[in-house]
Parts: C-alpha cells; sequence; structure tokens
C-alpha cells in the first residue's frame, strides 16, 4: 500500500477577512449620500382641550389656494406666485385702513387650500411668498421700533415683541380634490 502523508487542512484567516469587511464598510459609509427630505420647519402649537376655536371675521381672513394646474387663487381671483408677498403684506398690514382688509395685523389670518393634485414645489413656492411677506413686515416693524433689522440673534423680548404685534397665523386646510369633482 501507498503511504500517503496526511496534509494539514487549509485554513482561512479570518481576521484579515474582518478587517477588510470593517474597512469596506467604513468606505461604504463615508462615501454615501444621505438622502435629506425636504420640507417646512414649523412648530405646531400644542394639542389640548383648551384650545379656543374663535370666530374669524372674513374681512381678517385672506383665501390662499392653490390647484392642481399650478395657478394661485387669492379671494377667487389668479395672480402670479410672485405677486402673493406684496398681496400678503398688503392684506396683513392695511396701512391705507381699507374695509377689505384686515382690521390689525393681529387679526390677520391667512387660510391656505391646496388640490391633491399641486406639486410639493409649487406649494412650497407659495409657502416660501408667505413667510416672506411676515419676514419683510417683522424686519419693517423691528427697525421703527429698534432700529435694527430683524433677526434669530435678537433679544428674546423684542422678537416677542414683534411677534405678538405681527403673529404668524396661517391656516391650512386639508386638501381637497377638485379634479375629480369637474
Amino acid at each position: 500500500m501507498v503511504n500517503f502523508k496526511k496534509r494539514p487542512d487549509a485554513a482561512i484567516n479570518a481576521s484579515s477577512m474582518a478587517d477588510i469587511a470593517f474597512l469596506l464598510f467604513i468606505f461604504f459609509l463615508v462615501t454615501t449620500t444621505v438622502l435629506q427630505d425636504k420640507g417646512i420647519a414649523v412648530l405646531l402649537p400644542p394639542l389640548g382641550d383648551n384650545m379656543l376655536m374663535g370666530e374669524v371675521k372674513s374681512r381678517n381672513l385672506l383665501s390662499v389656494f392653490v390647484n392642481a394646474d399650478h395657478q394661485l387663487l387669492v379671494e377667487g381671483k389668479q395672480i402670479p406666485i410672485t405677486r402673493l408677498k406684496a398681496v400678503a403684506k398688503a392684506f396683513i398690514s392695511n396701512p391705507e385702513k381699507r374695509e377689505d382688509l384686515a382690521v390689525a395685523p393681529d387679526k390677520a389670518v391667512i387660510c391656505l387650500h391646496h388640490d391633491r393634485g399641486t406639486e410639493y414645489d409649487t406649494y412650497l413656492q407659495v409657502y416660501n411668498e408667505l413667510k416672506a411677506a411676515y419676514s419683510e413686515l417683522w424686519n419693517e416693524l423691528s427697525l421703527s421700533w429698534y432700529g435694527k433689522p430683524y433677526h434669530e440673534e435678537m433679544p428674546l423680548a423684542e422678537r416677542k415683541a414683534i411677534r405678538a404685534e405681527i403673529p404668524f397665523v396661517i391656516s391650512e386646510a386639508e386638501p381637497t380634490d377638485y379634479a375629480s369633482v369637474q
């Protein structure tokens, strides 16, 4: 009989393989981009039983509607999105004391309606114009009261006083499906 020498079993060095796997994992984490959701940062009021749902006079309510065809309707009239900021500022501040605009800035409510088919980008453009209108009004008031522009680094008491005079009030209604009704 032939005498065969028994060879030792082949072993794979797993420690170096674990090192390589760890390095690949680190490389993947470093090179991968994490998708960030774009959205609107809004502080919602706390949900409670003591919330007062008062009546809002129609004079103090500005109705803004965005439909699925990217059309902006303010009080039933179609306007371009670029004009919304000026319309909102005039409604909120009512410098000429017109009867068809808000009584006072602290009484003004902007009601934003949109269709389910409205693209998110269009909705964001409209929301940004409304936010810009409030920002400009806060800035103008800050310049007249304190002689400096409104910004987040202002003392809290000054910011609260400005926000009390011109509160940021946008009421968002549930999306509607006007396209299916027609």
